[in-house]
Protein backbone atom coordinates (compact mmCIF):
# COMPACT_ATOMS: atom_id res chain seq x y z
CA UNK A 1 0.00 0.00 0.00
CA UNK A 2 1.75 3.26 -0.88
CA UNK A 3 2.01 5.88 1.97
CA UNK A 4 0.84 9.13 1.83
CA UNK A 5 3.87 10.82 0.74
CA UNK A 6 4.44 8.12 -2.43
CA UNK A 7 0.89 8.29 -3.25
CA UNK A 8 1.68 12.63 -3.47
CA UNK A 9 4.80 11.80 -5.63
CA UNK A 10 3.21 9.44 -8.12
CA UNK A 11 0.37 12.00 -8.79
CA UNK A 12 3.48 14.73 -9.22
CA UNK A 13 5.55 12.88 -11.62
CA UNK A 14 2.24 12.15 -13.95
CA UNK A 15 1.08 15.95 -13.69
CA UNK A 16 4.54 17.08 -14.47
CA UNK A 17 4.67 14.61 -17.09
CA UNK A 18 1.56 15.74 -18.54
CA UNK A 19 2.43 19.31 -18.28
CA UNK A 20 5.28 18.76 -20.31
CA UNK A 21 3.48 17.66 -23.02
CA UNK A 22 0.54 20.19 -22.32
CA UNK A 23 3.10 23.18 -22.70
CA UNK A 24 4.50 21.91 -25.74
CA UNK A 25 0.81 21.98 -26.84
CA UNK A 26 0.51 25.67 -26.17
CA UNK A 27 3.40 26.82 -27.58
CA UNK A 28 2.70 24.89 -31.45
CA UNK A 29 -1.11 26.50 -31.00
CA UNK A 30 0.43 29.92 -30.08
CA UNK A 31 3.02 29.52 -33.22
CA UNK A 32 -0.01 29.12 -35.13
CA UNK A 33 -1.70 31.43 -34.09
CA UNK A 34 1.03 33.78 -35.18
CA UNK A 35 1.40 31.84 -38.66
CA UNK A 36 -2.11 32.39 -39.33
CA UNK A 37 -2.38 36.05 -38.06
CA UNK A 38 -4.90 35.55 -35.58
CA UNK A 39 -2.47 36.89 -32.70
CA UNK A 40 -5.06 39.79 -32.45
CA UNK A 41 -7.99 37.72 -33.26
CA UNK A 42 -9.34 39.46 -30.18
CA UNK A 43 -8.51 42.87 -29.57
CA UNK A 44 -8.93 42.72 -26.22
CA UNK A 45 -7.73 40.12 -23.00
CA UNK A 46 -8.77 37.98 -21.59
CA UNK A 47 -11.76 37.95 -22.92
CA UNK A 48 -12.60 38.71 -26.87
CA UNK A 49 -14.83 41.48 -27.11
CA UNK A 50 -15.60 41.72 -23.59
CA UNK A 51 -16.70 38.20 -23.51
CA UNK A 52 -14.84 34.46 -22.89
CA UNK A 53 -16.40 32.96 -25.81
CA UNK A 54 -16.34 34.70 -29.34
CA UNK A 55 -19.47 36.70 -29.41
CA UNK A 56 -21.60 37.22 -32.64
CA UNK A 57 -20.63 40.28 -34.98
CA UNK A 58 -23.43 42.21 -33.66
CA UNK A 59 -21.60 42.52 -30.31
CA UNK A 60 -18.05 42.41 -31.62
CA UNK A 61 -18.97 45.59 -33.21
CA UNK A 62 -20.59 47.33 -30.40
CA UNK A 63 -17.56 46.43 -28.34
CA UNK A 64 -14.92 47.14 -30.79
CA UNK A 65 -16.70 48.83 -34.13
CA UNK A 66 -13.10 49.55 -35.33
CA UNK A 67 -12.14 45.86 -35.21
CA UNK A 68 -14.22 43.97 -37.52
CA UNK A 69 -14.38 40.50 -36.39
CA UNK A 70 -13.21 37.69 -38.12
CA UNK A 71 -14.63 34.51 -36.22
CA UNK A 72 -11.99 31.98 -37.50
CA UNK A 73 -9.32 33.93 -36.15
CA UNK A 74 -11.19 35.17 -32.73
CA UNK A 75 -11.65 30.93 -32.13
CA UNK A 76 -7.79 30.67 -32.91
CA UNK A 77 -6.85 33.13 -30.39
CA UNK A 78 -9.30 32.04 -27.91
CA UNK A 79 -8.30 28.22 -28.04
CA UNK A 80 -4.90 29.32 -27.43
CA UNK A 81 -6.05 31.24 -24.12
CA UNK A 82 -8.14 28.21 -23.10
CA UNK A 83 -5.59 25.77 -23.34
CA UNK A 84 -2.95 28.20 -21.25
CA UNK A 85 -4.96 28.98 -18.79
CA UNK A 86 -5.41 25.18 -18.46
CA UNK A 87 -2.18 24.80 -18.00
CA UNK A 88 -1.94 27.65 -15.54
CA UNK A 89 -4.39 25.25 -13.09
CA UNK A 90 -1.61 22.29 -13.60
CA UNK A 91 1.05 24.49 -12.29
CA UNK A 92 -0.98 25.64 -9.25
CA UNK A 93 -2.08 21.89 -8.33
CA UNK A 94 1.22 21.18 -8.62
CA UNK A 95 1.85 23.21 -6.15
CA UNK A 96 -0.80 22.48 -4.21
CA UNK A 97 -0.66 18.38 -4.49
CA UNK A 98 3.12 19.75 -3.54
CA UNK A 99 3.14 21.96 -0.58
CA UNK A 100 2.89 19.19 2.31
CA UNK A 101 6.42 17.82 0.54
CA UNK A 102 8.06 20.95 0.47
CA UNK A 103 10.14 20.07 3.35
CA UNK A 104 11.23 16.79 2.43
CA UNK A 105 14.80 16.43 1.38
CA UNK A 106 14.82 16.02 -2.44
CA UNK A 107 12.26 17.46 -2.86
CA UNK A 108 12.01 20.02 -5.45
CA UNK A 109 9.76 22.85 -4.12
CA UNK A 110 12.25 25.82 -5.12
CA UNK A 111 11.71 24.43 -8.92
CA UNK A 112 7.80 24.30 -8.58
CA UNK A 113 8.06 28.11 -7.20
CA UNK A 114 10.37 29.29 -10.18
CA UNK A 115 7.07 27.92 -12.32
CA UNK A 116 4.47 29.12 -11.09
CA UNK A 117 6.55 32.49 -11.65
CA UNK A 118 7.38 32.22 -14.72
CA UNK A 119 3.75 31.10 -16.01
CA UNK A 120 2.62 34.41 -14.00
CA UNK A 121 5.00 35.97 -15.77
CA UNK A 122 3.92 34.13 -19.34
CA UNK A 123 -0.26 35.18 -18.79
CA UNK A 124 1.57 39.03 -18.09
CA UNK A 125 3.20 38.30 -21.80
CA UNK A 126 0.54 37.15 -23.16
CA UNK A 127 -1.76 40.02 -22.06
CA UNK A 128 0.86 42.63 -23.65
CA UNK A 129 0.99 40.86 -27.04
CA UNK A 130 -2.37 41.49 -27.48
CA UNK A 131 -2.52 45.88 -25.61
CA UNK A 132 0.82 45.91 -27.23
CA UNK A 133 -0.19 45.13 -30.53
CA UNK A 134 2.39 42.13 -31.06
CA UNK A 135 4.79 44.21 -30.40
CA UNK A 136 7.88 42.50 -31.43
CA UNK A 137 9.46 42.53 -27.99
CA UNK A 138 6.91 41.34 -25.95
CA UNK A 139 6.05 38.40 -28.99
CA UNK A 140 9.95 36.95 -28.70
CA UNK A 141 9.80 37.08 -24.74
CA UNK A 142 6.42 35.34 -24.74
CA UNK A 143 8.00 32.78 -26.94
CA UNK A 144 10.70 32.52 -24.48
CA UNK A 145 8.78 32.64 -21.31
CA UNK A 146 6.78 29.43 -23.40
CA UNK A 147 9.71 27.54 -23.88
CA UNK A 148 11.06 28.24 -19.82
CA UNK A 149 7.57 26.91 -18.16
CA UNK A 150 8.59 23.62 -21.07
CA UNK A 151 12.08 23.45 -19.63
CA UNK A 152 10.90 23.62 -15.87
CA UNK A 153 7.94 21.17 -16.49
CA UNK A 154 10.98 18.97 -17.66
CA UNK A 155 13.00 19.58 -14.86
CA UNK A 156 10.52 19.66 -12.42
CA UNK A 157 9.68 16.00 -13.83
CA UNK A 158 13.01 14.56 -13.36
CA UNK A 159 13.65 15.82 -9.92
CA UNK A 160 10.05 14.11 -8.51
CA UNK A 161 11.57 11.35 -10.17
CA UNK A 162 14.29 11.13 -8.06
CA UNK A 163 12.68 12.27 -5.08
CA UNK A 164 10.38 9.71 -5.78
CA UNK A 165 13.23 6.65 -5.21
CA UNK A 166 14.78 9.02 -2.36
CA UNK A 167 17.77 10.09 -3.87
CA UNK A 168 19.44 13.49 -3.08
CA UNK A 169 22.51 15.31 -3.76
CA UNK A 170 24.80 13.15 -6.60
CA UNK A 171 24.29 16.74 -8.77
CA UNK A 172 27.42 18.15 -10.88
CA UNK A 173 28.61 21.67 -10.84
CA UNK A 174 30.70 23.80 -12.86
CA UNK A 175 30.65 22.95 -16.51
CA UNK A 176 31.66 25.81 -19.05
CA UNK A 177 30.79 23.99 -22.07
CA UNK A 178 27.53 22.98 -21.20
CA UNK A 179 26.63 26.98 -19.83
CA UNK A 180 28.62 28.27 -23.13
CA UNK A 181 26.02 25.80 -25.18
CA UNK A 182 22.90 26.39 -23.59
CA UNK A 183 23.67 30.42 -23.32
CA UNK A 184 24.13 29.83 -27.67
CA UNK A 185 21.15 28.01 -27.48
CA UNK A 186 18.94 30.35 -25.81
CA UNK A 187 20.82 32.80 -27.95
CA UNK A 188 19.31 31.74 -31.34
CA UNK A 189 16.06 30.81 -30.08
CA UNK A 190 16.10 34.62 -29.21
CA UNK A 191 16.82 35.49 -32.62
CA UNK A 192 13.86 32.90 -33.90
CA UNK A 193 11.64 34.96 -31.84
CA UNK A 194 13.04 37.77 -33.18
CA UNK A 195 12.45 36.80 -36.73
CA UNK A 196 9.16 35.50 -36.46
CA UNK A 197 8.13 38.32 -34.48
CA UNK A 198 9.45 40.90 -37.32
CA UNK A 199 8.14 38.87 -40.23
CA UNK A 200 11.74 38.04 -41.37
CA UNK A 201 11.15 34.74 -42.06
CA UNK A 202 11.69 35.16 -45.95
CA UNK A 203 13.74 38.07 -46.12
CA UNK A 204 16.58 35.70 -47.55
CA UNK A 205 15.29 34.51 -51.13
CA UNK A 206 17.82 30.84 -51.60
CA UNK A 207 20.31 29.10 -49.61
CA UNK A 208 23.11 29.18 -48.53
CA UNK A 209 23.07 32.42 -50.66
CA UNK A 210 20.79 35.25 -49.61
CA UNK A 211 18.99 37.06 -52.13
CA UNK A 212 21.54 35.79 -55.00
CA UNK A 213 24.82 37.50 -52.27
CA UNK A 214 26.61 35.73 -49.74
CA UNK A 215 26.59 38.58 -47.50
CA UNK A 216 23.42 41.05 -48.67
CA UNK A 217 22.44 44.66 -48.26
CA UNK A 218 21.73 44.97 -44.31
CA UNK A 219 20.54 47.57 -42.11
CA UNK A 220 21.70 45.86 -38.64
CA UNK A 221 21.14 49.08 -36.78
CA UNK A 222 16.98 49.29 -37.68
CA UNK A 223 17.27 45.43 -37.54
CA UNK A 224 18.10 45.33 -33.74
CA UNK A 225 16.62 48.26 -32.78
CA UNK A 226 14.87 47.27 -29.73
CA UNK A 227 13.55 50.66 -28.50
CA UNK A 228 10.50 50.34 -31.49
CA UNK A 229 7.69 52.63 -30.77
CA UNK A 230 5.09 51.33 -28.83
CA UNK A 231 1.49 51.66 -30.17
CA UNK A 232 1.73 51.04 -34.18
CA UNK A 233 -0.26 47.68 -35.24
CA UNK A 234 3.06 45.44 -35.68
CA UNK A 235 0.69 42.41 -37.59
CA UNK A 236 3.27 41.58 -40.77
CA UNK A 237 5.58 43.89 -39.13
CA UNK A 238 6.60 47.19 -39.80
CA UNK A 239 10.35 47.07 -40.69
CA UNK A 240 11.80 47.94 -43.67
CA UNK A 241 13.65 44.87 -46.62
CA UNK A 242 17.09 45.58 -45.20
CA UNK A 243 16.03 46.05 -42.03
CA UNK A 244 14.73 42.04 -42.21
CA UNK A 245 17.42 40.70 -44.06
CA UNK A 246 19.65 41.95 -41.47
CA UNK A 247 17.60 39.80 -38.51
CA UNK A 248 17.34 36.88 -41.25
CA UNK A 249 21.20 37.05 -42.07
CA UNK A 250 22.21 36.51 -37.78
CA UNK A 251 19.98 34.30 -37.43
CA UNK A 252 21.74 31.76 -39.75
CA UNK A 253 25.06 33.02 -38.48
CA UNK A 254 23.51 31.89 -34.83
CA UNK A 255 22.81 28.77 -35.79
CA UNK A 256 26.30 28.42 -37.25
CA UNK A 257 27.10 29.31 -33.98
CA UNK A 258 25.04 27.01 -31.87
CA UNK A 259 26.11 23.99 -34.30
CA UNK A 260 29.67 25.03 -33.09
CA UNK A 261 29.04 25.15 -29.97
CA UNK A 262 27.14 21.75 -29.79
CA UNK A 263 29.90 20.05 -31.84
CA UNK A 264 32.19 21.13 -28.82
CA UNK A 265 30.31 19.91 -26.69
CA UNK A 266 29.85 16.25 -28.05
CA UNK A 267 33.40 15.93 -28.75
CA UNK A 268 34.22 16.67 -25.27
CA UNK A 269 31.80 14.12 -23.83
CA UNK A 270 31.62 11.65 -26.52
CA UNK A 271 33.21 8.44 -24.80
CA UNK A 272 30.69 8.99 -21.54
CA UNK A 273 27.78 6.17 -21.79
CA UNK A 274 25.76 8.27 -19.63
CA UNK A 275 26.02 11.47 -22.29
CA UNK A 276 27.49 10.54 -25.30
CA UNK A 277 24.14 9.17 -26.81
CA UNK A 278 21.75 12.23 -25.52
CA UNK A 279 24.67 14.30 -26.82
CA UNK A 280 23.63 12.23 -30.49
CA UNK A 281 20.70 12.86 -30.05
CA UNK A 282 20.80 17.16 -29.48
CA UNK A 283 22.95 16.96 -32.62
CA UNK A 284 20.15 15.23 -34.46
CA UNK A 285 17.62 17.61 -33.28
CA UNK A 286 19.85 20.25 -34.48
CA UNK A 287 20.23 19.16 -38.01
CA UNK A 288 16.66 18.52 -38.17
CA UNK A 289 16.18 22.05 -37.37
CA UNK A 290 18.67 23.26 -40.15
CA UNK A 291 17.07 21.06 -42.43
CA UNK A 292 13.84 22.32 -41.58
CA UNK A 293 14.75 26.16 -41.60
CA UNK A 294 16.37 25.53 -45.58
CA UNK A 295 13.35 23.97 -46.42
CA UNK A 296 11.25 26.98 -44.99
CA UNK A 297 13.10 29.61 -47.27
CA UNK A 298 13.57 27.73 -50.36
CA UNK A 299 9.71 26.62 -50.34
CA UNK A 300 8.45 29.88 -48.94
CA UNK A 301 7.36 29.56 -45.98
CA UNK A 302 4.40 27.08 -45.64
CA UNK A 303 1.94 27.07 -42.64
CA UNK A 304 2.69 22.98 -41.77
CA UNK A 305 6.13 23.73 -42.25
CA UNK A 306 6.63 26.74 -40.83
CA UNK A 307 4.88 24.81 -37.63
CA UNK A 308 7.07 21.76 -37.65
CA UNK A 309 10.03 24.35 -37.38
CA UNK A 310 9.04 25.29 -34.23
CA UNK A 311 8.11 21.62 -32.95
CA UNK A 312 11.83 21.52 -34.07
CA UNK A 313 12.81 23.56 -31.69
CA UNK A 314 10.48 21.93 -28.37
CA UNK A 315 12.75 19.36 -29.55
CA UNK A 316 15.80 20.82 -29.50
CA UNK A 317 15.36 22.53 -25.79
CA UNK A 318 14.05 18.87 -24.29
CA UNK A 319 16.87 16.94 -25.98
CA UNK A 320 19.51 19.82 -24.41
CA UNK A 321 17.77 19.28 -21.29
CA UNK A 322 17.99 15.44 -20.82
CA UNK A 323 21.70 15.78 -21.96
CA UNK A 324 22.27 18.17 -19.02
CA UNK A 325 19.97 16.01 -16.93
CA UNK A 326 22.17 13.13 -17.78
CA UNK A 327 25.84 14.81 -17.35
CA UNK A 328 24.59 16.42 -13.79
CA UNK A 329 22.98 13.21 -12.52
CA UNK A 330 24.06 10.26 -14.04
CA UNK A 331 27.80 11.12 -15.42
CA UNK A 332 29.93 7.79 -14.55
CA UNK A 333 32.33 9.93 -12.63
CA UNK A 334 29.93 11.71 -10.39
CA UNK A 335 30.29 11.50 -6.71
CA UNK A 336 28.12 9.21 -4.79
CA UNK A 337 24.25 9.89 -4.67
CA UNK A 338 23.22 9.95 -0.89
CA UNK A 339 20.06 7.97 -0.41
CA UNK A 340 17.16 8.51 2.16
CA UNK A 341 15.27 5.95 2.87
CA UNK A 342 12.31 6.30 0.68
CA UNK A 343 9.63 8.02 0.44
CA UNK A 344 7.87 5.18 2.19
CA UNK A 345 9.57 5.23 4.91
CA UNK A 346 8.76 9.17 5.94
CA UNK A 347 5.19 8.99 6.06
CA UNK A 348 5.88 9.29 9.80
CA UNK A 349 6.59 12.62 9.23
CA UNK A 350 2.96 13.02 8.23
CA UNK A 351 1.00 10.89 10.95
Amino acid sequence: MHTYPERRLRWLVWITLLGTLLTTCVILVGAWTRLVDAGLGCPDWPGCYGRLLVPDSDHAALHHPDVPLEPFKAWVEMAHRYVASFLGLMVLSVLAIGWPLRKQAGYPWGVSVALLMVILLQGAFGAFTVTLKLWPQVVTLHLLGGLSVLMLFFWLNCRLRRAKKGEIGGARKGGVLWYLAGGVLVLQLALGGWVTSNYAGIACQGFPTCNTQWWPTMDLSEGFHLTQTVGPNYLHGQLHADARTAIHMVHRLGALLLGMALAALWWRYRSVNAVGAPLCVVLLAYFSQVALGVANVLLWLPLWLALLHTAGAVALVLSMGWAWWCWRYRYEEQVSVVRTPNAGDMASIYR
